[in-house]
C-alpha cells in the first residue's frame, strides 16, 4: 500500500474517533438535561440500599468485606479470594443454604450456611462480637476461617470440602 492512501486511512480514522468521541461526550451531557426527573428520583433508592449493622452492604461482597474486618481485628488470616471461592463452592452464596444429604446430615449435624459449618465445629470457632446464630453470614464466614486457620493455616489454604 502506497505511503500516502496509509497517511489518509490514519488521518480518517483519527477523524472518526474524534467525532465518536466528541459525540459521546455530547450525550453524556445531554443526558442530565433530558432525564433530569428521572435523575433525581433515582438518588434516594441508591441511598437506601440495605446495609449490615456495621455499615457494610448486605450482600455477598459485604458480609465478605465485614468479616475480613473481623478477622483482622483478630488476627485471623484470609483473603477476599480465599473466601469467596469457598462460599461459591460450598453454598452458591445462599445463607440459608443447608446439607441434608451428607454424612454429617446422616449423623443428625447437618452443614449449614454460607461455608457449610457443622453446629460442633461453628461453636468451638465462634468468634467473639459475631452474632452467635450460624446462619449468620458474617458470624458464619468467620467461624469457618478461624476454623480453617486452626486446621489448614487460612481459608485461603482450602480448595475443597474441609
Amino acid at each position: 500500500m502506497p505511503a500516502a492512501a496509509q497517511h489518509r486511512r490514519t488521518w480518517s480514522n483519527r477523524f472518526i474517533r474524534t467525532v465518536a468521541v466528541a459525540g459521546t461526550g455530547a450525550a453524556v451531557l445531554a443526558l442530565p438535561l433530558i432525564g433530569a426527573a428521572s435523575a433525581s428520583a433515582a438518588t434516594p433508592a441508591a441511598t437506601t440500599a440495605a446495609t449490615t449493622q456495621a455499615g457494610y452492604p448486605d450482600n455477598l461482597d459485604g458480609w465478605i468485606r465485614e468479616s475480613l474486618s473481623v478477622m483482622a481485628q483478630k488476627g485471623i488470616p484470609g483473603s477476599y479470594n480465599g473466601i469467596y471461592r469457598n462460599i461459591i463452592r460450598e453454598s452458591s452464596g445462599n445463607p440459608k443454604a443447608i446439607n441434608l444429604w451428607d454424612s454429617n446430615a446422616a449423623k443428625g449435624i447437618p452443614s449449614k450456611g454460607l461455608l457449610q459449618v457443622i453446629d460442633p465445629t461453628f461453636n468451638a470457632y465462634h468468634v467473639a462480637g459475631t452474632s452467635s446464630d450460624i446462619y449468620d453470614p458474617v458470624a458464619n464466614i468467620t467461624a469457618a476461617c478461624n476454623y480453617a486457620a486452626a486446621r489448614y493455616g487460612s481459608i485461603d489454604n482450602v480448595f475443597g470440602a474441609y
